[in-house]
């Protein structure tokens, strides 16, 4: 009996569910796209799952740079999961990422539904067909508009698309520190582990299968953390393909991690007597495979200068952070960081297919060189591509428009990703919605550099010496207050308040005893708690709301029937710890 598929219809169609894919879907079904998210494994998250466990890495450079970390709703989620996963459980993580999705109004979320085949037609993807291994239900995919956050290309490469892969040579881009000439070397893949205290001596008996390892061969290699490594772990992209030779890699990590924890455990003194391995992955974490062709291909020499382009909508920092060729076989140092002086600019152009009139790109497999993938490959840089992506598809869907055509609306659609709390360096808040610019604005105190006007300029988080953010004195047993005077009554629908969450200090999940170290239980202490909203028309009050053990940067207060008022007032009781009340942005809708 031949099954018959069972026809999905959406908006957009978004593959792959690693932090990108679920940025992008969210943004998109919260700007009203119908939208599918279709995913071949069992959890969310790529490379940050339950499955592989690497901490999101981004702009702030494991928070060395600071107020740089990304916002949006890469930070809502993390923010998340800080307020309910004191335990750093990756699998927590994992039903963090799932009840986002799941719950999340016109998204439709499928798991184990792995990609079989792709139709296209005049350069336009017409559908996809799926296969949901749990359940065997065979699935066709029809969608206006498609986008590929598989992490490979999978889903552009099977419609044809046009891609790089490997490295290009000097001359190609004429880029700096690129290979004198172009190969088809990637990086390679790496499997993690995480070893615990037991409390007693716990010997380790090497298999027999497993690799040997002298402390001459891995002394530029850093194994002082014992208790999780090591991303240095790493082979495949020189003589085996990260992509067709997956299965073989994988085989091989196994063999060098246990070779390696033999090492430690039962050569020299590593202090490791009382240490047991608790997990080790077996899927392994995938950097690189293929960049798809886009209008735009992002180079080094932009991320040095920390260009910002005209249709910028993300951004990125991390180094440009190039693996050595051969990873673990090779006896060189296993990376070379490219410092970046300055956050750079990703332009729209480089997050569409050139040649398929329907396909966007999210996540590590934007068009960009090898080296310019150095830096733009990380997750945290990725969530906010995946946001931008899912907010131009959304828009393109509004207008009725190919992805390509979003380009002539880039004011737009940076204006709607400063609304919903990404950044965009060189790029101000210009909504002519926000009634808040016309408002005089008081407070009950304020630091020098915290003035209250800072909440309508337009930035809304901190940049060199500019607070951006209203800051007040220490906050008073009554709590601090801040007030919205307008010179006629207005309409209020919404309310939107951006608080400080200490963009200078990282807050990603991590097994790293190291990058654990540096973070502060729970919520950001300068994050604002417990305030109250109320709105006068004339004096007398005409709407009021409290909120208890806020946790959260961004909060939108959506009103079931819009007031009437002439004064907001905003009024801050607690924070998380922090002993000033501290607002970056309010918006008046």
């Amino acid at each position: 009996m031949v099954k018959q598929p069972i026809v999905k219809k959406y908006d957009i169609v978004i593959v792959g569910g690693g932090i990108s894919g679920v940025c992008a879907a969210i943004a998109a079904a919260r700007h009203g796209a119908s939208t599918a998210l279709v995913h071949n494994r069992p959890v969310l998250g790529g490379n940050a799952s339950s499955e592989i466990r690497m901490h999101i890495c981004g702009a702030d450079c494991h928070g060395k740079r600071p107020d740089a970390r990304e916002t949006g709703i890469l930070e809502e989620i993390l923010l998340e999961n800080k307020n309910r996963n004191p335990q750093w459980s990756f699998s927590i993580f994992d039903t963090i990422l799932w009840e986002k999705c799941h719950f999340e109004n016109n998204l439709d979320l499928y798991l184990n539904t792995h990609m079989t085949e792709v139709t296209v037609k005049d350069s336009e993807i017409k559908k996809l067909k799926a296969i949901q291994l749990t359940t065997e239900k065979l699935m066709e995919f029809e969608a206006q508009l498609f986008t590929d956050a598989t992490g490979d290309g999978t889903l552009a490469y099977l419609s044809g698309a046009g891609y790089m892969s490997g490295r290009e040579g000097r001359a190609v881009f004429e880029e700096e520190h690129a290979p004198e000439k172009s190969d088809q070397v990637t990086m390679g893949n790496t499997l993690l582990f995480r070893a615990i205290d037991a409390g007693e001596p716990v010997p380790f008996q090497k298999p027999s299968w497993a690799n040997s390892y002298k402390e001459e061969e891995l002394k530029l290699r850093d194994h002082g953390e014992i208790s999780y490594g090591y991303w240095w772990i790493e082979l495949g992209g020189e003589d085996l393909d990260t992509v067709s030779d997956g299965e073989e890699i994988r085989d091989e990590l196994l063999k060098a991690l246990y070779g390696v924890w033999d090492h430690i455990k039962n050569q020299g003194d590593h202090k490791a007597d009382n240490y047991v391995l608790d997990w080790v992955g077996f899927l392994p974490g995938k950097r690189e495979s293929r960049r798809i062709i886009g209008d735009y291909i992002l180079k080094e020499q932009d991320l040095k200068a920390g260009r910002i382009f005209e249709d910028a909508v993300a951004f990125g920092g991390w180094p440009m952070d190039m693996h050595v060729a051969g990873g673990l076989k090779a006896k060189l140092e296993p990376t070379d960081y490219i410092h970046l002086d300055k956050l750079y600019t990703i332009p729209y152009k480089s997050l569409y297919a050139k040649d398929l009139h329907n396909l966007m790109l999210a996540g590590r497999i934007i068009s960009a060189s090898h080296m310019a993938f150095g830096s733009t490959r990380v997750m945290g840089t990725c969530a906010v591509i995946g946001q931008a992506v899912g907010t131009a598809a959304a828009l393109a869907i509004e207008k009725g428009i190919r992805p390509a055509a979003v380009s002539s609306h880039t004011r737009e659609l940076q204006q709607l990703l400063l609304k919903d709390d990404c950044y965009i360096p060189g790029t101000r808040n210009e909504d002519m919605q926000d009634m808040a610019g016309t408002a005089l604005i008081h407070c009950s105190s304020a630091l020098d550099n915290g003035s209250c006007y800072n909440v309508t300029n337009g930035i809304s988080r901190k940049t060199g010496a500019y607070s951006n953010c209203w800051i007040s004195n220490e906050m008073a047993d009554e709590g601090e207050w801040l007030s919205l005077t307008f010179p006629a009554p207005v309409h209020l629908s919404a309310l939107h308040l951006k608080f400080d969450s200490d963009l200078s200090r990282e807050i990603s999940i991590s097994m790293s005893d190291r990058v654990q170290k540096h973070q502060i239980p729970g919520p950001p202490s300068t994050l604002v708690r417990n305030y109250q909203l109320e709105c006068y028309k004339q004096d007398k009050q005409v709407y009021s709301e409290h909120v208890d053990n806020n946790y959260l940067r961004f909060r939108i207060h959506q009103l079931n029937t819009p007031v009437i008022c002439d004064k907001i007032i905003v009024k801050v009781t607690k924070t998380h710890g922090d002993s000033h009340a501290r607002i970056f942005e309010v918006r008046v809708y």
